[in-house]
């Protein structure tokens, strides 16, 4: 059993279809791990972690145009199957689910009918998301690096209706890859 740290750095961004494009913004994760073998190849990896995702999305529609930089915190659990390929190299992938903590959006656009940075908070997110995780690592004594792909299966914006149209502020999902180096102690 290893039980350890491992932090890094995220790029995120949100798949949506209603924006003019999507790009990436940089954040963080930082957590801890406990390294459960099952067999000399096999262990069950689960996590808690916080991480940042977001993205600055612009957009272009009838009324206005502009980005909205989009940036929320997780508390975020992934329940992790590692796979020994070699001594060095780890195959990782499994489930995650995490609790969103803070949720603000910038935006600057060419008019002002919506305020975002005040009428839209956390309270306006789905609190959950969850999702499914693929990665890599390279095992060097009890140090790893690696790089993961999240990719989100909830959507981020509570669904709502305003003049008998729905939407969501903002529809779209998660999407994260993160780089990290993790310490283990025995």
């Amino acid at each position: 059993m290893q039980f350890g740290v491992r932090g890094g750095l995220n790029l995120s961004n949100l798949y949506t279809s209603d924006a003019k494009s999507s790009d990436m913004i940089v954040g963080f994760n930082l957590g801890v791990f406990d390294k459960l073998p099952v067999t000399n190849f096999f262990a069950i990896q689960p996590e808690f972690s916080i991480t940042t995702k977001g993205a600055s999305v612009t957009y272009n529609n009838l009324f206005v145009d502009g980005t909205a930089k989009f940036n929320l915190t997780y508390l975020e659990v992934p329940v992790l199957c590692v796979v020994q390929v070699t001594n060095l190299l780890n195959i990782q992938f499994g489930p995650y689910v995490a609790y969103m903590i803070d949720g603000k959006v910038k935006n600057e656009a060419n008019i002002n009918l919506f305020n975002f940075e005040q009428n839209i908070n956390v309270n306006d997110y789905n609190r959950i998301d969850a999702g499914a995780v693929l990665g890599a690592g390279l095992d060097v004594g009890s140090f790893t690096m690696g790089a993961r792909y999240n990719l989100g299966l909830t959507k981020v914006g509570k669904t709502k209706t305003f003049l008998n149209s729905t939407f969501a502020v903002p529809d779209a999902n998660n999407a994260v890859i993160n780089f990290y180096l993790s310490a283990a102690f025995n």
